[in-house]
């Protein structure tokens, strides 16, 4: 099993910024990638960022230019800085991991930590 531990959440005023971190522990694959996903009061989750294992990166279209995810391999944690919030990033934030290896891929979630950016 994998733990994924989340933290940074909080309130922050409209054009600041975050700084998010999740870290994993326990049965882990070297193949993997780490993300972030969001959910709004009402609305679906959606995609944030997403860092692989090997680098490669995947933003969100609302959080482009203005949001970087990055990755501790040693220790397992990954990182979302968002520069320049909106109340439109108000949301939970949640930590997915998806782990490879011969069984297939299993994903892992984080409990989610609140982000509310204040007008």
């Amino acid at each position: 099993q994998v733990q994924l531990v989340e933290s940074g959440g909080g309130l922050v005023q409209a054009g600041g910024s975050l700084r998010l971190s999740c870290t994993a522990s326990g049965s882990i694959s070297n193949i993997n990638h780490m993300g972030w996903y969001r959910q709004a009061a009402g609305k679906q989750r959606e995609l944030v960022a997403i860092i692989h294992s090997g680098g490669s990166e995947t933003y969100a279209d609302s959080v482009k230019g203005r949001s970087d995810i990055s990755s501790d391999n040693a220790k397992n944690t990954v990182y979302l800085q968002m520069n320049s919030v909106k109340p439109e990033d108000t949301a939970v934030y949640y930590c997915k991991r998806t782990d490879y290896g011969v069984w297939g891929a299993k994903e892992y979630w984080g409990q989610g930590t609140q982000v509310t950016v204040s007008s």
